[in-house]
């Protein structure tokens, strides 16, 4: 056992106090100090996911951006959505599964709209004629510290539409095109289980997914398509010195003490992506640096 694998997990990546900094968008991972990781020189392949066929929301950057790296070097394709305003952090992404010698197909894409849902599956199975599997994670949050009062209705539509609609029109709309063994992954959170008061329409949205996973689960179990959630806990990511007012100590809530970044999730999905997992559905495996979740 080398020096590098017997880290302590507490130590491994760096710990608040971080900068503060400012975050034009959720998708802007230069900017970021420290610099997230996603696994670019860590993550090692070895088949797990050989030819399968992947859609991920949200790949631009964050857990979508190291899921797609880690599915890539486990033998994957990847589409991706990203905003339109991401070009660059999604290009990016799209370089990481090229040189993993895997296809990359970055798509611009608003996942709030019913349409823009149906042309992306169209578009994914163009592309590559069928979906193994379906990775719903982009997301969005905002934080309001004042409470209920400073959550205007425009900030609540956008957060159900990007979190719960969203999955559910992919994963409905995705069916036709999921054969058997597929798989279908929701991104969760620990937010779900002890939500934070400034986080409650997100925390709202990560509690219905838990329940819309296992849900789903119990209806496509007899079509051989299993569905799982993975829950994080604090990652860091773009979205949030985007969307939190202090980002000084995030993370530091954390049993750990440091947010993860998003290298450390992207197992999380491989494993539940994979034959391994072949006998595990409605399960959300929890990621959240040692917060017990029930």
């Amino acid at each position: 056992m080398t020096e590098q694998s017997r880290q302590d997990p507490g130590k491994k990546y760096p710990r608040p106090e971080f900068p503060q900094q400012d975050q034009p968008h959720p998708g802007d991972t230069e900017r970021m100090e420290p610099r997230p990781d996603h696994g670019e020189d860590s993550y090692r392949g070895s088949g797990k996911l050989r030819d399968r066929r992947t859609v991920i929301t949200g790949g631009d950057s964050g857990i979508g951006r190291a899921v797609a790296l880690a599915f890539a070097r486990e033998g994957a394709d990847v589409l991706f959505t990203h905003l339109a305003e991401e070009e660059k952090e999604a290009e990016e992404t799209a370089r990481l599964v090229r040189e993993a010698g895997r296809r990359a197909v970055p798509v611009a894409c608003d996942i709030r709209e019913e349409a823009a849902c149906r042309d992306l599956v169209d578009r994914a199975v163009a592309e590559f004629g069928r979906i193994d599997v379906l990775v719903n994670n982009a997301a969005y949050q905002m934080s309001r510290p004042e409470g209920i009062e400073a959550i205007p209705t425009e900030q609540f539509d956008r957060v159900l539409r990007t979190n719960l609609y969203a999955m559910f029109w992919l994963c409905k709309m995705s069916l036709p095109h999921i054969p058997a063994g597929g798989s279908i992954i929701n991104t969760t959170s620990v937010q779900a289980y002890k939500p934070s008061p400034h986080l409650l329409d997100y925390a709202t949205t990560k509690g219905g997914i838990v329940t819309f996973t296992q849900g789903l689960a119990g209806q496509l179990a007899e079509r051989g398509i299993r569905v799982n959630a993975v829950a994080p806990g604090p990652v860091w990511t773009p979205l949030i010195p985007a969307t939190l007012p202090d980002t000084s100590s995030f993370g530091e809530q954390s049993p750990l003490k440091r947010p993860a970044q998003p290298a450390e999730m992207a197992p999380a999905y491989v494993f539940l992506a994979s034959e391994d997992a072949s006998y595990i559905t409605a399960e959300v495996l929890n990621a959240t640096g040692g917060t017990p979740l029930p």
